[in-house]
């Protein structure tokens, strides 16, 4: 991964944004930056290099991990060592001449941003910059869109288990076990969420985590799953049909597949993400199922499985090469049942790729 370049980078973004220094906390921001996985770290970047600081239970991992930054381990928890060892730094060098530095607002608390605060010097001002590092993890380099792959495909592999283990009388949280052990006996980090698996009427809730109920003949079992590979997620959904399917079922299900083709083939560079959006509801809606699509189209996927862009109505991004998006429409009748069909694609300089592309062809157990 270049962290070298990523840093440097946002290095040159300060100045145009009126800071003087950005303190990164969110963990995966710090580890898009230098590389380190751990859960407790603060990332200083300034004009004059990159600080990283840690606790003491992570002094060897910080060591073998982090790239292109100092490392500072302290007793102290990171954020409170950074916000002393700024101080010094800049009393040092600066004399006392006002600074700004820029937080990640949307992850500080507010008692973690009022202990920063009180740890500064005064004349060192807090000021809550721009998305910054999430614009530029937009983008995902070749690097990145190779272990992105690589969690897809092996993502996609756990559908084939959850066809060995669905049957009638099988209990919607033994499928997502099974698929949830296969992946991490597969080599998986972790899970990219808790695996959903929702049948019968609960197939029309969008995100039926899986329950003690059982799978009962004659309805849908929406399965959405993922997984993280080193530190990358992937996201994936397939919907089923238990018993013998009817013509309606059919309907739904051909249905939600067209809507998802269109968005597919909607996505290309230049293009607004709210045009995918409404493409995949166009579908819906000749089909009679507009309102019961209730949710966004898709979002992207990388160190998060929730990132930007987000696809959906409103939304003002333009989609460029290099970005990773799912693209998921659904149709959910409450107290019936629901659809969905998800895939990942890349955004290429021609259109775009599907990640892992499967069959998606309407199966019935």
């Amino acid at each position: 991964m270049d962290y070298v370049g990523r840093q440097q980078r946002l290095r040159e973004a300060l100045p145009a944004n009126r800071l003087d220094a950005l303190l990164i906390t969110h963990l995966s921001n710090i580890r898009y930056l230098c590389g380190f996985s751990g859960s407790a770290g603060a990332l200083l970047v300034s004009p004059a290099g990159s600080t990283f600081f840690t606790d003491g239970r992570y002094t060897e991992q910080a060591k073998s991990e982090v790239q292109a930054a100092k490392l500072v381990v302290a007793r102290k928890t990171p954020l409170t060592a950074a916000a002393e060892w700024l101080g010094r730094k800049w009393i040092a060098s600066r004399a006392r001449k006002s600074q700004t530095l820029g937080i990640e607002g949307p992850y500080l608390t507010v008692a973690a941003r009022r202990g920063l605060s009180d740890g500064l010097p005064r004349h060192i001002r807090l000021r809550e910059a721009p998305p910054l590092v999430e614009r530029a993890r937009m983008v995902k380099d070749a690097d990145e869109i190779l272990a992105i792959r690589t969690a897809v495909d092996q993502g996609a592999a756990l559908f084939d288990r959850a066809l060995q283990v669905i049957r009638p009388g099988v209990r919607e949280i033994e499928v997502a076990a099974e698929m949830e052990y296969a992946a991490r006996k597969g080599g998986a980090d972790a899970m990219s969420f808790e695996t959903i698996i929702a049948s019968g009427a609960r197939s029309a809730l969008p995100h039926g985590r899986a329950s003690n109920a059982p799978i009962a003949a004659g309805g849908f079992v929406v399965c959405d799953f993922g997984v993280i590979l080193h530190g990358y997620c992937s996201d994936r959904t397939r919907t089923v049909y238990v018993g013998a399917a009817t013509t309606e079922a059919r309907r739904v299900y051909e249905a939600v597949l067209a809507s998802q083709q269109a968005a597919i083939d909607a996505v290309r560079p230049g293009v607004n993400v709210s045009r995918v959006d409404r493409v995949a509801r166009k579908t819906l809606q000749q089909n009679g199922l507009g309102p019961y699509f209730t949710h966004s189209t898709g979002h992207g996927v990388g160190l998060e499985i929730h990132e930007a862009p987000r696809v959906a109505q409103g939304q003002p991004e333009i989609l460029r090469p290099g970005m990773v998006i799912t693209i998921e429409p659904g149709v959910y009748l409450p107290g019936k049942w629901g659809v969905r069909i998800e895939d990942m694609v890349v955004v290429t300089e021609q259109g775009c790729e599907a990640l892992a592309p499967t069959q998606k062809e309407f199966i019935v157990i």
